[in-house]
C-alpha cells in the first residue's frame, strides 16, 4: 500500500525540519492502515520497529510517499516494511526505512491468532 503526506509547518521541530516522532506517527499509521486491509478481521496493535534512522532531513512543503508492504505473517502477528520517499515512492533514495511488527488482539488485550 502506498500513501503520501504533505509536510506543514506544525510537523517541523525548532530547527524547521521534519520532527521525527511525526514520521514515525505516520509510518505507524500508513502501516496499520495497510495490515487492517490486508486482514479485516485483526483488531492490531503495534508491537515494535525494528530500526529508527532518519537518513536525510526533510523540510516544509515536501510530499512524502509512504510504502507498506507486508513481509511475513506469523500465528499472531505479521510484519511490515515501510519505506519513506520524497514524492513517488519508485523515485529516488529512501529518507526512512523500517519493518513494523502488528499483533492481532482481542478485547482483553491478548494475543489471538490472524486467521
Amino acid at each position: 500500500m502506498e500513501t503520501h503526506r504533505l509536510v506543514l509547518p506544525a510537523d517541523l521541530n525548532q530547527f524547521g525540519f521534519l520532527f521525527g516522532g511525526q514520521l514515525l506517527s505516520w509510518v505507524d499509521e500508513a502501516s496499520w492502515i495497510a495490515a487492517s486491509l490486508d486482514y479485516p478481521d485483526c483488531q492490531f496493535v503495534t508491537m515494535g520497529m525494528d530500526k529508527v534512522e532518519f537518513r536525510h532531513s526533510v523540510r516544509e512543503g515536501t510530499i512524502l510517499s509512504i510504502h507498506s508492504e507486508r513481509v511475513e505473517e506469523g500465528t499472531t502477528s505479521v510484519k511490515y516494511e515501510v519505506i519513506v520517499r520524497r514524492g513517488r515512492c519508485a523515485d529516488g533514495e529512501a529518507l526512512f526505512s523500517t519493518h513494523i511488527t502488528f499483533v492481532n488482539v482481542d478485547s482483553s488485550g491478548e494475543k489471538r491468532p490472524i486467521g
